[in-house]
């Protein structure tokens, strides 16, 4: 398999591999920590780790105003405690990015 030769497809790439999925359990601390993002399900988990690492404040404040990421609620947390829920999870430090699994 030949890699990619331009900076943003290998840092798409890197993220891609980077991105596994996660038991909520194992994120709470991280969300008692304030470090947790939760991505709509409109969106692609990767591309918008690859915007916030290249610090895409345009594509980032955007998503933000249009609540399609921002900080896991209280009430997010609980349910998906109580579901015993597995997200797709990512880290673009310092944040955590999660994402509910699409259905299929």
């Amino acid at each position: 398999m030949t890699m990619p030769n331009n900076p943003e497809a290998l840092l798409r790439d890197k993220i891609n591999r980077e991105t596994s999925r996660m038991a909520w359990t194992e994120l709470l601390r991280h969300f008692a920590a304030g470090t947790v993002i939760v991505v709509s399900d409109d969106l692609d988990l990767v591309d918008v780790a690859v915007h916030m690492s290249n610090d895409d404040h345009a594509a980032v404040a955007q998503w933000l105003s249009e609540n399609r990421i921002g900080k896991v609620s209280d009430a997010q947390a609980q349910e998906w405690l109580e579901a015993d829920l597995a997200l797709w999870a990512v880290v673009v430090r310092p944040w955590i990015l999660v994402q509910r699994e699409k259905p299929v």
